[in-house]
């Protein structure tokens, strides 16, 4: 098969599901749920033979000139397919969830086409091989979230949804904008030619500051960058699917793979260190993670603590790659992929909650570990790898970002990071001894808000599959970190072939 074939593929997958679903009846549950599951399946196959290619020297790459000096490029690289990789094992999971939460729901045909668009959004910013292809991926992954976070359709979710899209396509605009001006100084530039800007290191130093801060301002929109956050809690108001997509998956992710792609692969990291970006970028993330970390702490709300909770997590990934130096890449790349599979985790057994025994209060929690114990125990795991306990995957992120502070000359990150640690544990411990050791109404005291009984386990199987396999990979992620394909592994590949020569 040709290089081409596979990258296009990936994306048609997505693209074909949504058309096709838009055009089935509201009642073909069966046909929309084989379709959903057999395209996030063959999205899997075609990531994972890329990688196995990749690793063995293949190259995957297509490209359509638009106009004289711009072109649409797809290519599989190894950071590309890294997140490629996330989003298409976590959309599994997250298909498998949102067939079982949203069984009973109305406009369920709008809801899944606009999720397969949604998918596709995001693997084409994986696989985008320049900064042109990427925004016009950003903005289709923009329009087909909306949808999503207003599906309720009462006013609060087309609220939340009008302000998430006021900031997300004020931030494309900005970005069009860097990626404008980037192109009249140094034309199109392929993610990957970093050489092409170090050469105006020297005599456009102002003008690439300038440039790289607007760009940065685009992204960190849905990186949730402080003060750039204020959508993401409203969005909380999506259901439990959807606050999985935007956090673990796909939006928030995909503005930290954007700064990702523009100091590593646009600017290139010797580039971005002598212009002194990466210090700025370190002093953002700190702010960010710490604001978030304090305004989690404050939430009574679950799904609120955990959405301030990924404002301060995603920033471990911009507090990496401020870091100069393989071992800040490698943490910031490795924790890309550990805090979705942490994050999502979380959210889904925060539907869980939700959904079996009507819990959205973090004090209405007490004593739902022996209620849902396969939830809660996939809640602890995913709270104790937030906080950085060992083995799980967020110690390893943790120690690579503190080894990298040291590496980078820069020990106050040290400081950061066990302030940010001890917050973290602040504001999950008491939502664990609330779960373990408090009583519930299994034990007499009071009644759960609104229970149901889902099925013959703790809830419906379609919610309690994806929380267990998600919170299984964490686990295995950080027990079996130096396999081969782990995403520590992987991260590790990417910083060579950043720093070695």
């Amino acid at each position: 098969m040709s290089s081409a074939f596979f990258p296009v593929a990936t994306l048609a997958t997505s693209l074909a599901a949504a058309a096709i679903i838009f055009l089935l009846p509201e009642g073909a549950f069966r046909a929309r749920t084989g379709l959903n599951l057999t395209a996030a399946l063959l999205k899997i196959g075609l990531v994972a033979w890329m990688v196995r290619g990749l690793s063995q020297g293949h190259a995957y790459a297509v490209e359509f000139p638009v106009l004289e000096g711009l072109a649409f490029v797809l290519r599989a690289d190894a950071l590309g397919i890294m997140f490629a990789g996330l989003s298409s094992l976590l959309w599994l999971f997250t298909t498998i969830y949102a067939i079982g939460y949203l069984e009973d729901s109305p406009n369920r045909r709008r809801f899944f086409g606009f999720f397969s668009l949604c998918v596709a959004s995001t693997l084409g910013i994986s696989l985008a091989g320049n900064l042109f292809t990427f925004l016009i991926f950003y903005e289709l992954l923009t329009l087909s979230t909306y949808p999503l976070v207003a599906h309720r359709g009462n006013p609060k979710a087309l609220a939340a949804a009008t302000l998430y899209l006021r900031f997300t396509l004020t931030a494309g605009l900005v970005l069009m904008i860097g990626m404008v001006a980037l192109h009249a100084l140094a034309g199109d530039i392929r993610f990957g030619q970093r050489e092409i800007l170090a050469e105006f290191g020297a005599e456009q130093r102002g003008t690439l500051i300038a440039i790289f801060w607007v760009l940065i301002a685009g992204l960190g929109v849905k990186a949730a960058l402080v003060p750039l956050h204020g959508w993401l809690p409203r969005a909380m108001v999506a259901p439990a699917p959807v606050s999985a997509l935007l956090h673990a998956v796909a939006v928030v992710k995909a503005g930290a793979f954007g700064i990702v792609r523009l100091v590593y692969d646009v600017y290139g990291a010797e580039l971005s260190h002598s212009l002194g970006l990466l210090t700025g970028l370190a002093a953002v993330a700190t702010v960010t993670i710490l604001y978030g970390s304090l305004r989690a702490l404050a939430q009574v709300e679950l799904k609120p603590r955990l959405a301030f909770s990924t404002v301060s997590q995603v920033s471990y990934v911009v507090l990496g790659i401020g870091l100069f130096g393989p071992l800040g890449t490698i943490a910031a790349l490795s924790h890309l992929l550990h805090q979705g599979l942490m994050k999502i985790t979380l959210f889904f057994c925060a539907g869980n909650y939700a959904e079996e025994l009507g819990i959205h209060r973090i004090d209405e929690l007490d004593g739902a570990g022996r209620r849902m114990p396969l939830t809660s125990v996939a809640f602890t795991l995913g709270a104790l790898g937030m906080i950085g306990v060992p083995p799980l995957v967020g110690f390893l992120s943790k120690w690579y970002l503190g080894t990298g502070a040291v590496q980078a000359g820069m020990p106050w990150v040290i400081a950061v990071l066990m302030v940010s640690s001890l917050l973290n544990a602040a504001y999950f411990l008491p939502i664990l001894y609330r779960l373990w050791f408090r009583p519930g109404p299994d034990h007499g005291v009071g009644t759960w808000p609104a229970e149901r009984h889902l099925g013959r386990l703790e809830t419906s199987t379609w919610l309690l599959l994806p929380v267990v396999a998600t919170a299984l990979f964490s686990v295995l992620a950080g027990l079996f970190a130096g396999l081969p394909y782990t995403p520590l592994e992987w991260a590790t590949r990417v910083a060579n072939l950043e720093y070695l020569p």
